[in-house]
């Protein structure tokens, strides 16, 4: 196992994340032994997952897991989906029993390679100890190259004892081979641009994976085409850059977003899956309009429909030939009126933000999240009302900065995905937006947080104890220690963080969000550690969305035009 250790240190791995046992203490040692990686024990394995998931989205460096045999391996699936659906390079390492006893259904014996494969791009169990670097190697490759994603290792605790010859000074990472568009494609890419009158740019999460958000922003300033971003790709351009023109969707959109989607006649897709959250009804969605689809995974293209155009390219070259072949032509242009409409469309058709009402409206937390926080905070968040409310509201200005997993939805993802990002970057601001419900799950990866001394704000939106408030007719107030009685439709958060050694306040008065936000990021570096602000909203609070993205109901009004 001191050859595994050696390969992830040099693969850039000085974090990991996992729970001991008996048939992983092998790799445990040779950890223990050379020392360089970093480890933080887990109260779960889920949560082990999400942290390496967390911390690898953050650096875009491959995240590691580590498990022991029979359920700690399963109690890891849930993570690999998420690391599978959204993209994120990892890998999962987990004991097994004796290779010899796998046939005999022995104690904790589960093939885990097969229940994994669904939802990793490779998964291998470890048969020969000799394997072990080439493995080790091949699994860091696969998990970078192309559209990336989690690789399973599974080892046999037998296979773990045996010793093997090993030379780290003359081994190296495999090469990561970048995927060139094909030049052909590019020029008939760009001749359909130039053709388009209200063409626009559509950033997926494959912007920045592909680390191409220079290249995105130089392009669309070059020939004057605005940016929409999807759940996943928020970020890959400032949300306050001129030409930003929102989201398009069914839950996660702006009104000018889908205005200005619905009259467009041609796209240009960069790394996006159409997720069916983003397309709604695909007749709606294609329209008239063309799409060019451009994706590193060949087999993504026309998994949805079938578009116009499909280039198989990492999204940073491609966007760089496609920035050559315009400087070569002596394109530049200049805003037209297509910039000018959707500007227009983006100042016109947005959503109230300014609430001042108690119990208090989801779109004014964010705008104080947004009034609060910086460009470089990272944020954390998951699945649910909250989920589309961040995509609605919530401004992201660089990538990496707002992380969210998009496909999967695992409820408590955010916890431990925040002590990951902050782990990451260990200087940086961490916040996790996060519902009263959610919480609950992995909450015990606050001891992590709390054992290992790691601080971030939690931002809680309890749309579900206000109903209590109000059934026992107690007032608001910002006394977060008013005695209420808590039965199966909510629990005490407050008392939930303070249990594990962490603080919270209660917020009920709108007013009150900004000094709590404040208290918290000073609470949270004192006492390094989670810190929860949690803020109750209205109980029949409710978001705009619908079945096509030209029927999405609204049910607040315009905000008012300055």
């Amino acid at each position: 196992m001191n050859a595994v250790v050696h390969v992830m240190r040099d693969e850039g791995v000085d974090v990991a994340f996992g729970c001991p046992g008996a048939a992983i203490l092998p790799l445990y040692k040779a950890m223990e032994e050379l020392g360089g990686i970093e480890h933080l024990i887990v109260r779960h394995e889920e949560g082990a997952t999400h942290m390496a998931d967390g911390w690898a989205r953050t650096n875009g460096r491959v995240g590691v897991a580590i498990g022991t045999s029979g359920p700690a391996g399963t109690n890891m699936i849930t993570g690999l989906y998420t690391a599978f659906a959204d993209s994120i390079p990892m890998i999962v390492i987990t004991g097994q029993a004796a290779s010899t006893k796998l046939h005999q259904e022995a104690f904790q014996a589960v093939d885990i390679v097969e229940i994994a494969k669904p939802v990793t791009k490779w998964a291998v169990q470890l048969k020969e100890a000799g394997q072990a670097p080439w493995i080790f190697r091949e699994a860091f490759r696969v998990a970078r190259s192309g559209r990336p994603g989690p690789v399973l290792i599974d080892i046999p605790v037998d296979v773990a004892r045996q010793i093997i010859e090993y030379d780290p000074a003359i081994d190296a990472p495999l090469p990561v081979t970048k995927v060139e568009p094909h030049a052909p494609r590019v020029e008939r890419a760009l001749d359909m641009l130039l053709a388009a009158e209200r063409p626009l740019i559509l950033a997926g999460g494959g912007v920045i994976l592909g680390e191409a958000s220079a290249e995105l922003r130089e392009l669309a300033e070059l020939l004057q085409i605005p940016v929409q971003a999807t759940l996943m790709g928020k970020g890959s351009i400032d949300e306050d850059h001129p030409l930003y023109a929102g989201m398009t969707g069914i839950q996660t959109s702006q009104r000018y977003g889908n205005a200005s989607f619905l009259e467009s006649d041609l796209v240009l897709a960069l790394g996006a899956r159409f997720g069916d959250r983003h397309t709604g009804t695909l007749d709606v969605y294609r329209g008239e309009r063309q799409f060019i689809h451009v994706d590193i995974e060949p087999t993504q293209i026309g998994r949805v429909f079938e578009p116009d155009l499909g280039v198989v390219s990492d999204t940073r070259l491609f966007l760089q030939a496609l920035i050559a072949s315009a400087t070569s032509r002596g394109l530049s242009r200049t805003p037209g009126a297509w910039t000018a409409r959707v500007g227009e469309l983006k100042r016109t058709l947005t959503r109230r933000e300014d609430f001042d009402d108690i119990p208090v409206k989801a779109p004014r937390v964010y705008k104080e999240i947004n009034d609060f926080f910086d460009d470089e905070t990272y944020f954390v968040t998951a699945i649910g009302l909250y989920q589309i409310w961040g995509g609605q509201h919530q401004k992201a200005g660089k990538p990496r900065r707002y992380q969210v997993c998009g496909q999967a939805g695992p409820l408590g993802w955010e916890i431990p995905a925040a002590i990951g990002v902050k782990k990451a970057a260990p200087e940086a601001q961490v916040v996790g937006v996060v519902g009263d419900y959610g919480f609950q799950f992995l909450v015990e990866e606050l001891a992590v947080a709390a054992q290992y001394d790691v601080p971030f704000v939690l931002i809680m939106l309890n749309n579900e104890y206000l109903g209590l408030i109000r059934q026992a007719s107690i007032p608001y107030s910002m006394n977060y220690e008013v005695n209420i009685h808590f039965d199966e439709y909510g629990t005490d958060n407050v008392k939930i963080m303070e249990a594990y050694g962490c603080a919270g306040r209660r917020v009920f008065d709108p007013a009150d969000i900004r000094p709590s936000l404040e208290w918290a990021v000073k609470e949270s570096q004192r006492l390094s550690r989670p810190v929860l602000v949690e803020i109750m909203i209205e109980r029949e609070a409710n978001t705009p969305h619908g079945p096509s993205i030209d029927a999405v109901a609204e049910f607040e009004p315009l905000a008012a035009q300055v």
